[in-house]
Order: C-alpha cells, then structure tokens, then sequence
C-alpha cells in the first residue's frame, strides 16, 4: 500500500527538517516546500493528501495556497501551522474549508493523532464517492421488461413511486420474480439517482451483526468492535436502502428498524447520539407477511410503516406472455456483454419456453439464456438446446405432480387448450373464474386465448 503523501509548506528550515523526520518515522512520505511558488509547484506535480501550511510565507501566505489547493481537492487534509498571536486568522481558515490548526513548534503527538484521523475521514470520503459512482453506472439501463397488463401496472407505481420524496415501499413476490429489479428501478427513476444504493439481505447474518450493518457501531460496542464503523444507514444518506427478504428480520432489529422509519433516527450499536439521515426504505420479501404478523413473529406496527405503497410482482408463470420479451432481452444483453455474435431464439424454443412453469422464476430463465449463450455455437438457439426439463414437458408434470407422462408423449399445446376449454365450461365463460381455476391471472388467460385462437365463449 502507498504511504499518505504529506506536503510540509514552511519558510523555518528547522521546522521542515524535524516535520520530515518525524512524519518520516511514522510512515508518511513527506514533501518539502519554503514559500509558496515552491510549494504550488510541488502540489502540481505530486498532488498531495494532507497539506501543513505555514500561515505567512516570504512571498505569500498559507491563506490563499488553503484557497486554491481546496479548489483542486476538496478532500485535501489542510491543516494551519500558526504562531501565538494568529488564532484569529487560523479560525478563518478553518470556515475556508482547514481540518485543523496547530500552533507552532506543534507537539508532535497532537500532530500524528489529529494527521491520522483526518486522513481517516479523506479514506470516507472517497469511499462514499466511489459508491455513488458505482451505483450512477449501474442503474444508468435499468429496465422493466414484460408486455403483460400486471408488469404494466408494476411500472406505472414504480413511476408513481419514484416521483415521491421518499414513501417507503414493501415488494412482494417470489424468490427470482424481480423485486431487486424493481427497487433499482425506484431508485434510478428518483431524485435519488446520483445517491447511493445499498442493499442488504436480512437473512444472511445474526442479529447483532445485522443491526450493525444498517446502523454501524462505536469502537468497543462488542468483542470484534476494534473501531467506529458507519452503517448502511449513514453510507446511504439522501439514497436508497433496500432491505431483502424483511420477513426474516430478527424481533429486536425490527424493533429499532420502526423507531428509524418514524423518526428518520438512530443510534449506532454502543452508541448515544442520534443519527438523522434521509434515506428511502424499499423492503422486499417472498413471505406471507400477513400471516407472520397473525402468528406474532412479525410487528404489525412495522408492517403498516413499511406497507404504505405495496407492489406485488407476480411470478413469471402467470404472465408468460412476458416470456418472450425477457427471453430476447437476456439474449441480446448476454451476447453483447460476452462479446458473442447475435442470436435469435427459434419459434419452436419459444413456444417451449413459454409452456414451462418457471419455478425459479424471471431469475431461471435469465440462467437458460445464459447457458444456451455460453454452451451453443448456433446463431439460433433451437428447443434442442434448452435443458431436459422444459424439453420433457416438466410443465404438466408440476401442475399434476401425479400425472405419469405416456411413453409416445403428449401434445402440451392441445392439452392446454383442452384445459382452458374445461374450465370455462366449468365457470360458463366466465373468464375471472376460468383463470382462477387454472393459477392463471385473467390478463394471461385473455393472452392465451388470443394465442389459440379461441373465442373465450361457454362452448
């Protein structure tokens, strides 16, 4: 790792020699300067992180080198080297934008100690930056994609949504439906945007772990507490949190989570002091929260504070008219970002990808694509190159599971129109029920008698 570089900026050549010595010993590279043409020199060509600036120079003073190297790095650690009588203009130049000053011959503990903390929070800042950067790049093409009339109106609240200050929103659908997709696209669509985005998964670590993530800790908080860490929280002011899987989130994080949300406070772990920040909550979960708050294990006071604007993704097999789309979607961003030459995906490999039940959902089709992309040659990704269970017909076998296929197999296509037919028979063409029946929304039965042909009519 490179040392800090420090640029000592001091016409007294005493000061200079015993600054480089000692800064020297405690692991700094140190870079010498006596008046201010040197000095501008030297910050030109070895850009510094941490300045000691002498207030009067023979051809200038510490004052305007404080202006204009803030102005080239507004992280710069500057701090004022001053003689008894300049507090006042040492006060000054610590509005301008100086971390500290220090009087001189400075005492070399208050140096070292006051040199490090401020290079600590240069390191935080560059941090924060890098994440805002990060989370500008990857939501710049963020997309929803699916024709049918659910994920339309999944994209109109997402608008809605993003045009609010900052409602709370709950997702809820299937592992792999796209809920992630949807709180990216909340946050890319906000005023947010050019804030952070930050995620975590309730389910992944214990709850004292878990509570300092999203509020940090103050050294000695616990054992493995051996300095002050910032939560998710506080890393993601003025941005967006999105808290997975909700449902799992221990009783006591709950408990603090809900006092966050009312107050816009807390508290880090070990900590006194309350915290405000603005951050958007998007929380997501596959749980039926309804019935955990029934059964006790989930709050009912948290659940209204996070429930204000739900949105429900429904899982990819009510709505495979969306297959299509998402299929050629994944295929032309795969092959771009593989660098592969461009593939079409055959009317046969289609049909047979929207008669699959899609267990794991929008995330399972997205790994057939890919794997097609990777393993096949072809510029036509045909039925042959889709794994065994869409092409055995697995979509009967997980809507019977006691159904035994025939040894001369069947025709899927007839078999469900045969079904749609039956049960608007059953339900005397009433579409409503007739989707009921089959675990189809009404919008997919509407696509799927279009599809076949069919008039929707009792007969």
């Amino acid at each position: 790792m490179a040392k800090p570089i420090v640029l000592v900026v001091d016409d007294e050549k005493l000061i200079r020699v015993w600054l480089e010595a000692h800064l020297g010993d405690a692991g700094y590279e140190v870079l010498l300067a006596e008046d201010a043409q040197s000095a501008r020199e030297t910050f030109q060509d070895s850009p510094p992180d941490a300045a000691l600036l002498d207030l009067k120079l023979p051809d200038g003073n510490g004052m305007d080198l404080l202006r204009e190297f803030l102005e080239t790095d507004e992280r710069l650690v500057a701090m004022m080297l001053t003689a008894h009588g300049d507090i006042t203009k040492a006060v000054e130049a610590v509005k301008l934008g100086a971390y500290h000053f220090l009087e001189k011959p400075p005492k070399l503990e208050d140096l070292l100690i006051t040199l490090e903390k401020g290079l600590e929070a240069r390191a935080l800042k560059r941090t924060v930056s890098a994440l805002r950067r990060q989370a500008g790049w990857q939501f710049a093409g963020v997309a929803i994609v699916g024709r049918s009339g659910a994920m339309q109106r999944v994209v109109e609240l997402v608008g809605k949504v993003a045009a609010s200050e900052g409602t709370t929103v709950l997702l809820r659908g299937e592992s792999g439906a796209g809920k992630e997709v949807v709180a990216r696209a909340i946050h890319a669509r906000s005023a947010r945007a050019d804030s952070p985005f930050l995620e975590i998964n309730c389910t992944a670590l214990p709850e004292t772990l878990l509570e300092s993530e999203l509020f940090g800790h103050e050294k000695g908080a616990f054992t493995d507490a051996r300095e002050r860490k910032q939560g998710l929280l506080e890393l993601a002011d003025r941005g967006t949190v999105l808290l997975d899987e909700i449902g799992d989130l221990p009783a006591g994080a709950q408990a603090k989570l809900l006092r966050f949300i009312e107050t816009r406070t807390f508290k880090r772990v070990g900590g006194v002091r309350d915290i405000s920040v603005d951050v958007r909550i998007v929380a997501s979960t596959n749980r039926d929260l309804d019935a955990a708050v029934r059964d006790g294990s989930f709050r009912r006071d948290l659940f209204y504070r996070l429930n204000v604007v739900p949105i429900v993704i429904p899982p990819l097999r009510e709505r495979s008219e969306d297959v299509d789309p998402l299929a050629k979607f994944f295929l032309e961003k795969m092959t771009t970002t593989m660098r592969r030459p461009a593939r079409t995906i055959s009317k046969e490999a289609l049909r047979m990808l929207e008669r699959y039940a899609w267990p794991g959902n929008v995330r399972e089709l997205r790994n057939v694509v890919e794997r097609a992309v990777i393993l096949e040659e072809s510029s036509v990704i045909l039925p042959e190159h889709l794994p065994d269970e869409l092409r055995l017909g697995s979509r009967a076998a997980d809507l019977f599971p006691g159904y035994k296929l025939p040894p001369g197999g069947v025709d899927l296509e007839r078999l469900e129109k045969d079904l749609i037919g039956q049960a608007l028979q059953q339900t005397q063409g009433n579409k409503t029920r007739a989707a009921a029946l089959l675990g189809l929304t009404r919008d997919t039965l509407r696509y799927r008698l279009e599809k076949y042909e069919l008039t929707g009519e009792r007969s």
